[in-house]
């Protein structure tokens, strides 16, 4: 299975990839805690693209599902991220929401990984091996078979 969909960089477009890949995944068989961890570590790439992405109009997320392995790319075409402003003494030490999502990111999938460049913008890269319902024709499907169907 393979998507790729360009949205626009506003917050209503996140509740449109959260339904296009849950209802994927969920097609497919996916356990749903797994579908669920895919979909939390989405939201937050996609979040920090509406929030922080310097680059208007559209950004882009692509997936695909070989293997029994879940690889998504969200990316944007800013110029890259703003160099992280220096904490003052009285904030250091205090717990800060800023990085919490590429935390969260790195708690729910096998691999993240940030490239980010100021011609090229950021892609995040989620990866995520999956589990299946009890049941699930892909999950009991052999990898050759699987591949010839994705």
């Amino acid at each position: 299975m393979r998507f790729s969909l360009a949205l626009p960089r506003e917050a209503l477009s996140i509740p449109v990839i959260r339904r296009v890949v849950g209802d994927a995944l969920r097609g497919l068989g996916v356990s749903e805690d797994c579908v669920d961890d895919v979909l939390v570590a989405t939201s937050e790439a996609c979040t920090n693209v509406v929030q922080h992405a310097r680059a208007t109009g559209d950004y882009e997320v692509t997936g695909h599902v070989d293997h029994g392995v879940c690889m998504l790319k969200i990316m944007d075409r800013g110029r890259g991220p703003r160099p992280a402003p220096a904490a003052a003494p009285q904030d250091r030490g205090i717990l800060s929401e800023s990085g919490r999502g590429i935390k969260i990111m790195r708690a729910l999938v096998d691999d993240l990984n940030i490239d980010s460049s100021p011609d090229r913008g950021t892609v995040v890269h989620l990866r995520k091996r999956l589990t299946w319902r009890d049941g699930a024709l892909v999950g009991r499907l052999d990898a050759r078979l699987m591949h010839n169907a994705g």
